[in-house]
């Protein structure tokens, strides 16, 4: 069987990139966590609930009145509660002779150190400027500038750091760039 990689970290940090990156670079296949959470949604209720999560609410409302905490507890636990359906898709891949690359913010470092036999790479970004300007280019939630901005604070002033703490509890390189990244996740594919 060929090599498995999985990338997890904040929307926004280029995590969608660098999978394609490697896939070109080894001949692999980018596996989608987004695309699955959709995939979800259209099979069963239940996750269908946890996928719209987010959009059933009021972002402004959601943002201005909810702890940071708990904002990580919901993010935590839409995952949690997602995870089985999204082994269960990738379990599609495990005969597969190419190599595949996992990615998506759902792939939380505990889900993936309890679940996954293979290694993985954290991404962090490397600064609320570059975080915010991506997430304006390519909104996940909010349609107005401010939303995008407290969407942005979130990723890289709340998220990011718990990733970060995450990802080195279970062992996983965390990085900013995903130009530093990418040979450590070529190496973890070619091993």
């Amino acid at each position: 069987m060929s090599k498995r990689l999985f990338i997890s970290g904040i929307p926004t940090a280029g995590k969608s990139y660098l999978a394609k990156k490697l896939a070109e670079e080894v001949g692999g296949i980018v596996v989608s966590v987004d695309d699955i959470r959709e995939i979800l949604c259209e099979e069963n209720e239940l996750y269908k609930k946890w996928v719209n999560f987010y959009s059933d609410q009021d972002e402004y409302t959601y943002y201005t009145t909810t702890t940071r905490e708990k904002q990580w507890e919901n993010i935590k636990r839409q995952s949690e509660e997602l995870w089985p359906g999204i082994l269960e898709h990738c379990k599609q891949y495990e005969h597969e002779t190419k190599p595949i690359i996992f990615e998506g913010v759902n792939i939380f470092p505990h889900l993936a150190y309890k679940d996954f036999d293979f290694p993985g790479v954290i991404l962090l970004g490397s600064s609320f400027e570059e975080t915010f300007k991506r997430n304006k280019e390519s909104p996940r939630w909010g349609e107005t500038e401010e939303l995008q901005k407290m969407e942005s604070e979130w990723f890289f002033y709340g998220e990011r750091p718990r990733y970060k703490e995450e990802g080195e509890k279970h062992g996983y390189p965390v990085f900013e760039k995903v130009e530093d990244a990418f040979s450590t996740g070529l190496d973890l594919l070619r091993l």
